[in-house]
Parts: C-alpha cells; structure tokens; sequence
C-alpha cells in the first residue's frame, strides 16, 4: 500500500506541467474535404472525390486522436502573477459632439417592395416578349423557353414548339416570372435605403449587373434549355428594364422611420417613467 501511494504522488518534475489536449490539423482537412464535397456538385466529379477522400481521412484522424483516450502534451506552469501596467494613465473620451452612426434611419415599406417588383415584372415581360416577336416573329417564344428547362419531357425542343401557343407553359412562366419578380422587389426595397441619393444608379444598373453575372456562371445547371437559346444582350436589357422601373417606384414611395433613435427600454417594451409618455387613466 505505501509503494502504491508514493507512486501516485506527483514527481517534483511534473509539478510544474500541465497535460493539455495535443493540437491537430485533421479538423481542418475535414473542413475542407467537406467544402470540395459541396463544390463538386456544381463542378465535376472528380471534385466530389477528392473531397470525400479527405473528408474521411480527416474523421479517421482526428477520431485516433481523442478514442479511446484523448492525445496530451505537456505544457508548462506559470507559477507567478503577471504585472498588470498600462500605457494609458487617463481616460480616452470622446469628443463632444460626435455620435455613433444608425444606417438606415429611414426604409421603404413592404408594400413598395411588392409594388416594384409587380411593376417590375410587366417591364421585363415587355422587352422579353419584344424580342420574341423582333427575333422569332412570336412573343410565346421567350415564354416556352422559360419553362422549357422546367419540363422533362422538353430536353431538346424544336422552333416550331418553341414559337406556338401552350396554356400549360403561360401559367408556369407566369408563376415564376411573377414569383421571381416579387421577390427580387422585396429585395430593392431593403437595399435602396443604404444608397439614398443614387436608387436608380443601384437598381437600374448595378443589380442588374451582379444579377446577370450570378446567372450566366449558374443557368446551365437552373434551366440548360434557356441557357443554350438565350440572347444575353436581350437578356441584360430585360434586367435594366426591370430594375429601372422597379428602382423608380420603390424610390417613389415615402420612407417610414426605424427604431434607431429609440431608448433601448422603449425598444424592448418597458415602461420606465420619463422614457414614453404617461397614461392618463391609470
């Protein structure tokens, strides 16, 4: 009994060390085994792969480094206190006057959002439409080759379908222009307020910029048939058109205040004297 207890007293080497767990780079291989995952879903194969192959290394690393018992190293005891000193002796106020910022103090409505995006849409048709009856002599083409990619029967479809006249292809279309539009409204409205002087720069332009450029790298996997057909020049000037119009009416409409000026206690709700007005029947 006294053998086994001196051997669980600690040495005099070791009492000045701490065991910590070991740092390992396998978490990081997983991470990244699990992004080439996701990235060769838009890319090749081979992507996927290479990804799966590090994803299981990395499990299986960094597994043997905690089961069945976690990897230790020794790190060392600093027995004394740190000096605690500052470079500092006065206290750094701010100057009178200046105030913290509150962006934006003023937004549009929903309503204009929706607004926008409707008024939006009926533009977007028009030129889409313009330049079916201008290219094709049929303003349905641009409509069927819409929901073509949709369809799994219409993998390849000739002109003559794509010209004529389906019901089936003018709800869908219609479903997913509309859908699309309004959503793309909503949009203008959350972001038009952090560029106040300038709303037709941004709608007119620059979004219709950054949408098309998302589009052309993605609308081969969204929609193959519209992507092999399409008129990207048309297709740009049906976004301007839209975001032009959208932009004008969203901007048009009056902006409602934020809560940013507000105490906090109003914001949450609280009633502390002084903060909101009194009620007068209680």
């Amino acid at each position: 009994m006294i053998e086994r207890a001196q051997l669980n007293e600690p040495r005099p080497s070791e009492a000045s060390v701490i065991q910590m767990p070991a740092p390992t780079a396998w978490p990081i291989v997983l991470a990244f085994g699990l992004t080439l995952l996701c990235a060769g879903l838009v890319t090749t194969e081979a992507i996927s792969f290479l990804g799966v192959l590090l994803s299981v290394a990395g499990s299986v690393g960094w597994f043997r480094n905690v089961l069945p018992h976690e990897v230790e190293e020794p790190q060392p005891v600093l027995l004394e206190s740190p000096a605690i000193q500052t470079h500092r002796p006065e206290v750094q106020r701010l100057a009178v006057g200046s105030v913290r910022a509150w962006l934006p103090l003023e937004i549009y409505p929903v309503s204009a959002g929706v607004k926008g995006g409707v008024a939006g849409s009926v533009a977007m048709a028009f030129l889409a439409m313009l330049y079916g009856y201008l290219s094709h002599n049929s303003i349905w083409y641009p409509i069927n080759l819409l929901v073509a990619g949709f369809s799994p029967s219409a993998t390849d479809p000739g002109l003559a379908d794509l010209t004529a006249f389906h019901v089936n292809a003018l709800l869908l279309a219609t479903v997913i222009h509309l859908s699309t539009s309004l959503l793309a409204g909503l949009l203008y409205g959350a972001t038009l307020p952090m560029i106040p002087r300038h709303p037709v720069l941004l709608g007119g332009l620059v979004a219709p910029a950054v949408w098309s450029g998302l589009l052309y790298t993605t609308l081969d996997i969204i929609n193959p048939v519209l992507n092999r057909n399409i008129n990207w020049p048309w297709f740009v000037i049906s976004q301007v058109g839209f975001g032009v119009v959208a932009g004008i009416v969203v901007a048009r409409h009056s902006q409602i205040a934020t809560s940013q000026r507000l105490p906090f206690a109003i914001r949450a709700g609280i009633e502390a004297p002084g903060a909101m007005p009194e009620r007068r029947n209680e």
